[in-house]
Formats: structure tokens, sequence, C-alpha cells
């Protein structure tokens, strides 16, 4: 009797050992309630980054569920080879109620998925759109806060800049930005600390369409087509100034694409070099 229930008791502890963990680990797929409210200070608050920022939801969570710390890199991404082929379309400086809400009705009408660079400043405003974006698949990347010129700040103002906007995205969508890019291109090596810090990778492009200057719709349109390849990441705009153009673009040259045999596609959140 007394080995009976001995081994009774250890076959219990087994089965427990082995069942399923009932919790979610941070960044996992939302509830159909709608996307988690992450804790922390508003989004808004003129605080400086803490530690909260660096490690969100992760403070009191088992080890095991603590996301990896994403590489150190050395230089951005500049093309995505790891796609099969397809092409990356990216947006930057949004989201902007003007132009915004019709590049994602484009890329919805197409069924194509796209990235999505978005400054907290603009973001913190418009959360509807960042749960739009994320609502039809596409990622939503960190732009910084205000676009500034990552190299000229501090250590301590580039993770402001970059954490307070992704406590926005958190916010909005459930979850942080996995990639993240640097204002004009221009990255430092505190920059790629701190994205690292925060969990995210990252992104520059291969095929500028110079959008911002507003060289008028066909120049764009042609860019495009002209600089079109596997692994290409074309940056355009969906923000900070007169975007009418890339809208009109968007239109003319997705399908030219699509036509022509190229596949449009996000990438996972850790790629490899």
């Amino acid at each position: 009797m007394i080995l009976r229930l001995a081994a009774g008791l250890g076959a219990v502890t087994v089965l427990r050992a082995l069942s399923p963990d009932q919790a979610q680990p941070p960044g996992g797929p939302p509830s159909s309630g709608g996307p988690p409210r992450a804790a922390g200070p508003q989004a808004g608050a003129p605080v400086r980054v803490s530690s909260y920022r660096l490690q969100p939801m992760t403070a009191h969570a088992p080890p095991r569920f603590r996301p990896a710390r994403s590489p150190v890199r050395k230089r951005p991404f500049l093309r995505l080879a790891g796609l099969g082929g397809s092409m990356v379309l990216t947006f930057d400086d949004g989201p902007d109620p003007r132009y915004t809400p019709d590049i994602l009705s484009t890329l919805r009408h197409y069924d194509v998925r796209a990235m999505f660079f978005v400054c907290g400043e603009m973001a913190v405003g418009h959360r509807d759109l960042l749960r739009e974006m994320a609502g039809d698949g596409h990622v939503v990347g960190n732009h910084t806060w205000s676009h500034p010129l990552i190299p000229r700040l501090s250590r301590d103002a580039i993770r402001d800049e970059l954490g307070r906007t992704s406590e926005v995205v958190e916010r909005a969508v459930g979850y942080a930005p996995a990639w993240y890019r640097a204002p004009y291109g221009a990255w430092s090596r505190s920059s790629f600390e701190i994205g690292a810090e925060l969990g995210m990778e990252p992104l520059g492009w291969s095929l500028d369409t110079l959008d911002w200057r507003e060289p008028g719709t066909g120049t764009i349109v042609r860019r495009v087509r002209q600089g079109a390849g596997p692994g290409v990441v074309v940056l355009s705009h969906d923000a900070g100034g007169y975007r009418a153009q890339s809208v009109a673009a968007l239109r003319r040259y997705l399908p030219w694409l699509l036509d022509a045999g190229y596949r449009i596609a996000v990438p996972n959140p850790m790629p490899r070099m």
C-alpha cells in the first residue's frame, strides 16, 4: 500500500509538470476581446524612459516567457533576400489621416501587406490607424518619436525617442514593434545597441522613391518599376508633407508589380544577416 501510494503521488507530480501553461507570452496573439492594454506610464506623459520601456511587460514574468534580446547589428538590413524573391513596400513618417487611409485602402484592394514606420508624435493621436494597420496584417515599425537626426542625440535621448514610440504602438495594437528605422537613414552605434535592447531589428532600404521631393506621380512610378527586383525594399512616405503623389503612384505601380510577377511580402521579426 505504501509503495502504491508513493507511485500515485509521483504520477500526479509528473502530470502537473507536463501540463501546458495557459499563460500567453508577451508579444503573442491578442485575445478575441481586443488588444490588451499594456501596464505602465501614459504614452503622452513627459517622463524619462525607464526600464519599463526597455523591457515592457517582462519584469514579473517567468524567465521562459521573456523575449530574447535582439542581436546588436553593425549596419541595417538594406535588402531582405529571405522572402523567396519578394519585394517589400515601406511607408515612413505616419500615420497621417489625410493619406494613410488611402494607402491602406489600396493595399487592402490588392490583398498586399506592407511595413509602416510610424513616428510617435503622429501615432499618439491616431491610434485607430495603428490598429487598422495591424488588423490588416501590416508590420508597424518604429521611426522614433519626433524624426530627429539620431547621430546628434545622446544615448538617453535615443532611448526616449525609440522607447516612447514603442510604448504607443504597444498600447494601440497589443505588442511592441519588432523593426525600427532611423530618420534620414542616419544610424549610430548607440541606436543599434538601444534598438536591440528594445527587441528591434534595423531596416533601411534599397530603392528610394524620393517621393518626399514631390517629383510627380509618373516619376515615382518609373523609379519603382526600374528598381524592382527580388529582395528590394522600397521607401515611400505616407506623412511628413504633401503625399498625394505617393498615394497616386502606389495605385499605379502596385498592380504593375503584381502583373509583372512580383510578390509583395513583409518579413518575420527575426531575420538573418
